[in-house]
């Protein structure tokens, strides 16, 4: 009877441990589950909204998006309309890069915009063609698509050289004024690498014979030097 009654007692504190262990080891998978969700939700965030969407935006980077996309625009054709016609082996390779390092830049922008629910053409906005922000007017462009040979060539680097100056004071003023940092780190790469090509296509108007030093064409003042253009194109956007 004493031996039943301790066999009975031993049978139920061993049921009782496998109670305790089940129990035990649900908790430890259902934390284990909750981690692993933690952990996976965590780790997906950045791929499902990546670049600018990511940080705060405001107005100005709004609109340094909205402008710089068809600023972008009007860069990729004439680099389109000059390597369709030109023979020169400097003037390609400058448009090749244009199109080039612009073409996805805009499409990165536009996925901005998209992401902060914002329109992709401004309101309201600068006025294309006037001078400050460095793009061509519509008879800028008639005029640059009819020209040929040499011509063509110093048309293209004279009104790049006026397009990139306008595109670096609305980078700077992205860089003043904005917030989000994908949008800002833009608006360096922007500052520095076309700063770069104005120096560039400044090289190559004078290096071709008889060609003037300046951009001309009725779209902004002399570019004889690289700090001339600047003032022109910021004159207005700023």
């Amino acid at each position: 009877m004493k031996r039943r009654t301790t066999r009975t007692l031993s049978l139920s504190a061993i049921a009782l441990s496998g109670a305790l262990v089940l129990v035990a080891c649900g908790g430890d998978d259902t934390d284990g589950m909750d981690h692993a969700k933690g952990g996976s939700g965590s780790g997906s965030a950045p791929a499902a909204a990546p670049g600018a969407s990511q940080g705060g935006f405001n107005d100005a980077d709004v609109m340094f998006a909205q402008m710089m996309i068809p600023h972008h625009e009007q860069a990729v054709e004439m680099a389109k309309v000059v390597l369709a016609k030109t023979a020169d082996a400097d003037v390609r390779r400058l448009a090749t890069a244009i199109e080039a390092a612009q073409a996805p830049e805009i499409a990165l922008m536009e996925g901005w915009l998209a992401a902060w629910g914002k329109p992709a053409d401004a309101s309201g906005g600068m006025d294309h063609g006037s001078g400050g922000d460095g793009m061509m007017s519509d008879a800028d462009m008639d005029r640059f698509r009819a020209a040929a040979g040499a011509e063509l060539d110093r048309q293209f680097l004279e009104m790049m050289i006026v397009h990139h100056n306008g595109a670096i004071a609305m980078a700077e003023e992205e860089l003043a004024k904005g917030v989000n940092p994908e949008a800002r780190k833009l608006a360096e790469a922007i500052k520095s690498s076309q700063a770069a090509e104005v120096q560039e296509m400044q090289r190559l108007l004078t290096a071709r014979p008889g060609a003037p030093g300046g951009a001309s064409g009725g779209t902004s003042g002399p570019a004889s030097s690289p700090a001339s253009a600047p003032a022109a194109a910021t004159g207005g956007h700023h």
